[in-house]
């Protein structure tokens, strides 16, 4: 699964790690519904690092079509409300 962080670049990740990062998206969600910015940018950068962490960074000469396209850390509560809506980010 090709997952792209907003203003970082792609990262090659294990399908197996699809089911982490959907709760991770699924927490998101209720988080920013219920406009709580503390825990919901503590998720979002857990969510980022989740991927740095288990992912391959692809070289930006590679280019790839994304299956996911995930937010900068520095996505504010209001943005966040107008993405993670719904099944969130990641649907499943």
């Amino acid at each position: 699964m090709i997952i792209r962080i907003s203003e970082e670049g792609q990262y090659l990740v294990p399908s197996s790690l699809f089911d982490e990062l959907n709760v991770i998206d699924n927490r998101i969600v209720e988080l920013v519904a219920s406009g709580n910015e503390k825990e919901y940018k503590a998720e979002l950068l857990n969510l980022l690092n989740c991927i740095r962490s288990n992912g391959k960074k692809l070289d930006d000469a590679d280019i790839r079509e994304s299956d996911v396209i995930v937010p900068p850390d520095d996505l504010t509560l209001k943005e966040a409300r107008e993405i993670f809506t719904g099944d969130g980010l990641l649907e499943g």
